[in-house]
């Protein structure tokens, strides 16, 4: 397959990498800084990358950039009509608008917090526990995250995920607090913390705390490597089952939907 990159830092880099050794073309890559991309264009300026990509001929785009640019990436890249990939995270607020343009454009979108299979499965164990830890209301719960100093969203998509399995399975968790608190949390708030410090890749932690133990569950990422294997083999699922009619065109998919 001819892959597009929007988005050309560290991650950008590694998914080149994965992708080339599983046997596809990285035809651009396209950034505002990174001066050994293809394609160096103006922050803020969508169009450019757009028709960067559509000049390349890819038949894919694997999208990640940062918070500040991927909405209107997403909208100069959907109506291309070529399925989009995207790992930017910070724009949860907004996935009804591209799930609006997926459908008004015909174009199609894949997002994911977190392309790493082992995180994905963390979702499921995490669910599952805390809907067993639920029937117990002396063990309380909370999410932890840490991440390195680079990263520019707090807290991770990752950890809004975990924190969400964690309300799916725990009805009496209703609402997420992200900010110290500055008196004793209620019993429907659900604690979500961060930490930003040196080179963290990924570390996610939920805490069920009770007065004579505590169980904690955590998924540790040793490097940016499964994340970027990760979103190639998505983009494969995405251009592989629109091909073969098992998806649609005009929707915006998540991992449960590839895997």
């Amino acid at each position: 397959m001819k892959i597009a990159l929007v988005g050309y830092g560290k991650m950008g880099h590694m998914i080149e990498k994965c992708a080339i050794e599983a046997g596809h073309e990285v035809v651009a890559t396209v950034d505002v800084m990174a001066k050994d991309a293809t394609n160096l264009v103006p922050a803020g300026d969508s169009e450019a990358v757009a028709a960067a990509v559509k000049k390349s001929g890819a038949e894919g785009v694997i999208e990640f950039s940062h918070p500040t640019a991927v909405i209107s990436n997403l909208k100069a890249l959907i109506p291309l009509g070529i399925p989009v990939v995207v790992g930017t995270t910070g724009w949860a607020a907004q996935e009804k608008e591209i799930e609006a343009l997926c459908a008004s454009s015909k174009g199609t979108c894949m997002r994911s917090a977190n392309f790493s299979i082992g995180v994905n499965m963390f979702y499921k164990i995490v669910e599952e526990a805390a809907r067993i830890m639920a029937e117990y209301s002396e063990y309380d719960v909370a999410v932890w995250e840490a991440h390195h100093n680079q990263k520019a969203d707090s807290p991770s998509g990752t950890a809004l995920e975990v924190a969400r399995r964690v309300m799916n399975g725990n009805k009496t968790k209703t609402k997420m607090v992200f900010d110290a608190f500055h008196e004793r949390p209620k019993t429907e708030e659900l604690h979500v913390s961060s930490t930003r410090i040196g080179h963290v890749p990924g570390t996610h932690t939920v805490f069920f705390d009770g007065l004579a133990d505590e169980i904690e569950l955590t998924h540790r990422a040793r490097s940016r490597e499964g994340f970027a294997k990760g979103s190639v083999v998505a983009l494969e699922k995405l251009s592989a089952g629109l091909k073969d009619g098992s998806l649609k065109a005009g929707k915006l998919y998540g991992m449960s939907d590839l895997f």
